[in-house]
């Protein structure tokens, strides 16, 4: 491997034992273990899910040397192990992985071994609502400078917690020449806070609660996120760059805070930055994606790219799967997966994107996040609301609390009967949008099942 020896032998893998802990289903265990074992190491991956949930999972690492101990945590492997590779869906106080720190083992993440050995800038997108569409943007502007004068990168890479490209499998191919975005979430924050490393250009979108189950408080939560700013290396002759929401309250007071450190170059950005010529070229709806177009050229300018270039990149740039995706168009009615939307935030920026009549799908695995402000906004914005999951009758508490509305509010016991009720209620000229403002896992194993069912229902409706 090009880089990938050097990497991994100083990394002091080859030949040891490692144990990757949560192979999970969105392929940063699998990275990790492939990673490992091409390294020469001997590897055990555990995880609490069977083999029939990581069954993807598993296919892929079908040639590799590898030991499962799958349904269970075994305390000896973590005993045994000489370095523990951990998912960043595992929670640091785990008591597994207490059983590692006091046997003295070194305790990693696949997010610390990249930025330890990534050769090239990092652009890294952090934030509750937009960090995938931005970060996705940004490679997109970025990948527009690709041989034009004045621009110093030669390829660009996009990765992270959007799972574009695995991230350890790329360090092979990477070189000095090539510039990296990634989409970072808390849980990865936390973890590079073990080594201080964060990007050389730092992008938050906003800060709204989330991941309260995991965290246990927003402020909790907010600290995490600070991690992308607090570890950034203050070099003079390339001071690192902090990007800020200034209409987000707490970002705005980040921006402050950090602008008066000398050494590192602090802006803005905010929808209002986009001029109308690009308004009328950009696709996906919605003052939010406004938002996150403004902070990726923010990312996009410091990296030497122009304004020319960014305008001509822009127009060709599509809404990701289950993010305000339009799947389908029924009797003059459109329909929107926006699966994504896992906080009442996400989900009330959704409801904003669209002037039309609306008829919104949600509900879902209660993270322990209030539906107060949601609940207002359909009242205000919705003429329907269909309601699944656990949460159903909280958002329909919240929306009653509300006042009077003239929303209705429908129950419905699968996504299946969702639809069918959308179906109904729907007419000519009206919004269809599933926008949950929960997570998935009562329901479905991931927002992208949730979504894939409810545009593969969608499209049956259009087929008929």
């Amino acid at each position: 491997m090009k880089h990938g020896n050097k990497h991994i032998n100083s990394y002091l893998i080859s030949g040891k034992s490692v144990l990757v802990m949560g192979l999970g289903q969105f392929g940063g265990g699998v990275d990790s273990a492939i990673f490992a074992s091409g390294a020469g190491a001997k590897v055990t991956v555990t995880d609490l899910a069977d083999e029939k949930v990581l069954e993807g999972s598993l296919a892929r690492l079908g040639a590799c040397d590898i030991e499962y101990h799958l349904g269970e945590h075994r305390a000896e492997d973590f005993k045994d192990a000489d370095v523990v590779i951990v998912n960043p869906a595992v929670p640091p106080d785990s008591k597994f992985l207490k059983i590692a720190r006091k046997a003295n083992k070194l305790i990693t993440s696949q997010i610390e071994i990249f930025f330890q050995f990534c050769p090239c800038r990092i652009v890294g997108i952090t934030g509750a609502n937009g960090k995938s569409t931005t970060a996705a943007l940004t490679a997109h502007l970025l990948r527009e400078g690709i041989g034009q004068k004045g621009i110093e990168y030669r390829r660009v890479w996009l990765s992270g917690n959007i799972g574009n490209r695995p991230l350890l499998g790329m360090l092979e191919e990477m070189d000095t020449r090539d510039v990296v975005v990634l989409e970072l979430s808390s849980f990865q924050l936390e973890q590079l806070s073990r080594i201080k490393k964060a990007p050389d250009v730092s992008v938050i979108t906003n800060l709204t609660p989330n991941h309260l189950d995991r965290h246990g408080t927003f402020e909790a939560y907010c600290e995490a996120k600070k991690n992308i700013f607090k570890f950034q290396k203050i070099n003079k002759s390339r001071p690192a760059v902090a990007i800020f929401n200034v209409r987000d309250p707490v970002t705005a007071g980040w921006f402050k805070h950090y602008s008066k450190e000398p050494g590192r170059r602090c802006l803005t950005f905010k929808a209002a930055d986009v001029s109308e010529e690009i308004r009328r070229v950009f696709k996906p709806p919605g003052e939010a994606n406004l938002s996150n177009l403004a902070a990726a050229a923010a990312a996009a300018r410091e990296l030497g790219l122009s304004d020319e270039q960014m305008r001509r990149a822009v127009g060709t740039f599509e809404a990701l799967p289950h993010r305000l995706e339009l799947v389908a168009t029924i009797r003059g009615s459109k329909w929107y997966n926006d699966s994504i939307a896992t906080t009442p935030a996400s989900a009330i920026a959704a409801l904003e994107a669209f002037e039309a009549p609306k008829i919104i799908i949600a509900g879902g695995y209660d993270k322990g996040l209030a539906f107060d402000e949601l609940g207002e906004k359909i009242a205000q914005k919705a003429k329907a609301a269909i309601l699944i999951g656990k949460t159903a009758t909280k958002i329909a508490a919240a929306i009653q609390a509300a006042g009077k509305t003239g929303v209705q509010v429908e129950f419905a016991g699968s996504m299946a009967e969702a639809v069918d009720c959308a179906c109904r209620l729907a007419r000519d000229g009206d919004v269809v949008l599933l926008s949950p403002a929960c997570a998935s896992y009562d329901m479905f194993t991931n927002f992208q099942q949730r979504g894939e069912v409810f545009k593969e229902l969608a499209g049956k409706l259009v087929e008929m």
